[in-house]
């Protein structure tokens, strides 16, 4: 008589893809349907039992995956299911704010993550590196300086020390989709012409006046590092680039033709 085996283990969802699915099969279903809105942060979280930031996850997925759209201050929509717009059909001016936006939403993703893994493997030179980015951060900020540099590295040294070589790989090989500069140590092509570098993760010019709130944002993450608080981590590293791509959208909306 052959033995039974057990069952294979089943792999436990995510909190944040619970309610992605919960709400995305409304969609498909025709229970949700484009324009109705989409149950409200609190009801959320009765409904699934999880945090605020947990909810705040979900809608960046389902925002990003085009199924629904966030009105600042009005609450989080359905969209109509449409052919997506061609990339090269798209005004310039709007497409490098869908671009930056949509960088900042495949950040969340990756460097929340990051954040988590750097709680529980850091070294005490990762937290040293950090705190001097930080440090360095402050005093741009209060010289009226650029805070690029700084911003950089305190998020690469995150990345670094998650142990996992591909998390700074991606943060500094991705390009930057945010804004482009001019860098005084690009590469010079043979006629001497200084070419563009671009830099995954660069402060924005219409970000310049959040410098203190991203300060503090800053801060709270490398607490939660310093502590090894993975979750709080995780979650301060979440909020940190969601109020950073809100703020984008408020200021792209408040300076828009």
């Amino acid at each position: 008589m052959r033995p039974t085996l057990p069952d294979p283990p089943t792999r436990t969802k995510s909190q944040p893809q619970r309610v992605v699915d919960g709400v995305s099969e409304r969609i498909h279903s025709g229970a949700l349907k484009p324009g109705d809105r989409v149950p409200s942060e609190p009801g959320l979280m009765q409904e699934f039992g999880v945090s605020r930031t947990v909810v705040r996850e979900a809608m960046s997925r389902l925002q990003a995956s085009g199924l629904v759209e966030t009105r600042q201050g009005v609450g989080t929509f359905v969209l109509a299911s449409a052919t997506p717009e061609p990339l090269l059909a798209i005004g310039a001016r709007d497409l490098q704010v869908r671009q930056k936006l949509a960088m900042l939403e495949l950040r969340i993703s990756i460097e929340s993550e990051a954040a988590s893994l750097a709680a529980v493997r850091r070294r005490e030179d990762h937290l040293l590196a950090m705190r001097a980015a930080l440090d360095a951060f402050d005093l741009q900020r209060r010289a009226g300086g650029s805070t690029t540099e700084p911003d950089f590295q305190f998020h690469v040294q995150i990345a670094a020390a998650t142990g996992n070589e591909y998390f700074e790989e991606v943060l500094t090989s991705l390009g930057n989709a945010t804004i482009p500069r001019s860098a005084p140590d690009a590469a010079t092509g043979a006629a001497g012409d200084r070419k563009t570098a671009t830099r995954f993760g660069e402060a924005q010019p219409m970000l310049e006046s959040g410098k203190a709130i991203t300060q503090r944002e800053h801060e709270a993450i490398y607490e939660a590092i310093r502590r090894g608080d993975a979750a709080a981590a995780r979650a301060a590293m979440f909020m940190h680039l969601s109020n950073s791509r809100e703020r984008m959208r408020a200021n792209t909306d408040s300076s828009g033709s």
